[in-house]
């Protein structure tokens, strides 16, 4: 009876919470400057770091981010990340470990082969959890979740169920907060990138193919559409076919018996058109791979690449309608540094956009964002995130999960509905009171199959962690409520689901 009531009290809870994102006072327990400024640069707020940046001020703490090389990386990260050997591994060593030579291009791969990529895949994805929730780079985390929706790969086509994982660590988390340049060429030259929009096959026309291979303008399309200019940005049709007839040849190295490295970067002249093509409005003469170098310095250094990456950061960083004085002060900044991402950023958290007390608290959370801060805030000791993944699954974001190129959208619009903040407000029930099989693993007397310890979270901890920043009909229906289920109240308020 007592589950029956707690039930309908959360779904009471999930409704008000529909009812009230818009409406919610922030408190003073703490500096708001801080705790807004850990809700946009982190990934969720860890027991005792308000207290922390308090301490060393807001100011270094940007620069620290901004910094990640400089920051020591947690021990436990290093822990669990030894334990995942395909993590560091290239597509060549994947390649080379877990499949076959003659079954890489299938489309239907046999069963020993599926369920060996499904375990690169999970190790891709654990990865990916353990730093989010224990890294102390959080920013470069923020940034890594970013750009990879930005140059989003989907790890059920195909090959791309080995290649996800190394497509993150060697194409996007190295660039993250360097040069747009450099981070464009790196996912150009991925073959997860060849593979899922299918470059890898675009050719010029030849007789001697029999008509096996054409021209493919897949990644072509989305390279102006969705990773650089976007779809307002001035290009036309004719500029699309130039483009993929610029790209032809960008591929890899076909697996077989002279090419024990198969699945490393290649270009191909064989496959390359080698005429003279005429893209935004710039002639560009055939010479081969250099004619895919420049296409792309054009498109980085484009005023509407400039624009749309500023939006995409003022919309993930400030507010889902970001105010034009921001986007315009971004680009600006954008084509001034040529494209440095680092120096984006800063210019984006110091100016006085970024911290109208307007903004604060009005990024409504995507599932990835609300799951990792719910475990990062309680400070619990995880040793299994796969629980985690599953939630995401429910809540339509697992892990590498998105099909369509674009990738997973950040604003409220996407994520804000009833089944969506029912799940949210069940997961924060079975967190809350200790039934995640999540925490550490402990042995029993009677069994060597380790079982998670039944942690209930104690809920004026956990209102401390996050600063008591709950409005006062949040606080009203905290305190009104079982010392039980509060907890669980906390991470399913409307004040959590936002930051």
């Amino acid at each position: 009876m007592a589950i029956v009531k707690t039930h309908k009290y959360l779904f009471a809870v999930s409704i008000l919470c529909l009812l009230t994102f818009n409406n919610v006072a922030q408190a003073a327990s703490v500096n708001p400057k801080v705790f807004h400024l850990l809700n946009r640069l982190t990934l969720g707020i860890r027991p005792g770091e308000i207290d922390r940046v308090q301490e060393m001020g807001v100011e270094r703490y940007i620069q620290q981010q901004l910094n990640p090389d400089a920051i020591s990386e947690s021990p436990i990260v290093t822990e669990k990340l030894a334990k995942l050997d395909a993590v560091n591994l290239s597509p060549v060593e994947l390649f080379q470990r877990y499949n076959p030579l003659n079954s890489q291009l299938s489309p239907a791969p046999n069963k020993v082969l599926q369920q060996q990529a499904r375990q690169v895949t999970q190790q891709a994805i654990e990865a990916r959890l353990w730093r989010s929730i224990y890294s102390d780079r959080q920013l470069q985390e923020v940034m890594v979740d970013f750009w990879y929706n930005h140059f989003n790969v989907y790890a059920e086509k195909g090959l791309d169920r080995l290649w996800v994982g190394a497509y993150e660590q060697q194409a996007i988390r190295p660039y993250a907060l360097g040069k747009f340049r450099d981070l464009l060429g790196a996912t150009a030259r991925h073959p997860a990138m060849l593979f899922y929009l299918d470059n890898w096959q675009n050719s010029a026309p030849n007789p001697n193919r029999n008509g096996k291979r054409g021209l493919n303008e897949n990644y072509a399309r989305e390279l102006m559409e969705l990773h650089t200019l976007g779809v307002d940005g001035g290009y036309k049709q004719d500029d699309v076919i130039a483009l993929a007839k610029i790209f032809t040849g960008w591929g890899f190295k076909q697996p077989g018996q002279k090419v024990p490295d198969g699945y490393s970067f290649q270009f191909n002249p064989d496959r390359h058109d080698f005429s003279t093509k005429k893209f935004l409005d710039r002639e560009i003469a055939g010479t081969g791979i250099d004619e895919g170098e420049r296409a792309l310095d054009l498109l980085s250094r484009h005023p509407s690449t400039a624009r749309q990456i500023s939006f995409k950061l003022a919309q993930y960083f400030v507010n889902d309608n970001p105010p034009k004085s921001l986007v315009d002060k971004l680009s600006k900044r954008f084509k001034a540094t040529d494209g440095n991402i680092k120096l984006v950023l800063d210019t984006l958290f110091h100016s006085p956009e970024f911290w109208n007390r307007k903004y604060y608290g009005s990024k409504f959370k995507t599932p990835y964002q609300y799951t990792i801060s719910a475990v990062r805030s309680t400070g619990l000791d995880i040793n299994n995130v796969k629980p985690l993944n599953s939630l995401l699954s429910q809540l339509g974001m697992p892990v590498y999960g998105c099909i369509s190129p674009n990738g997973y959208k950040n604003t409220q619009e996407a994520w804000l509905n009833p089944d969506s903040m029912t799940r949210r407000l069940n997961f924060a029930t079975n967190l809350a009171n200790g039934k995640l099989p999540i925490s550490a693993a402990t042995t029993t007397a009677s069994s060597s199959v380790p079982t998670a310890p039944m942690v209930a979270i104690d809920p004026v901890k956990l209102a401390a962690t996050l600063g008591n920043n709950f409005s006062a009909q949040t606080q009203q229906a905290i305190s009104a409520s079982n010392p039980e289920i509060r907890a669980a109240l906390i991470l399913g308020s409307p004040e959590f689901m936002k930051k």
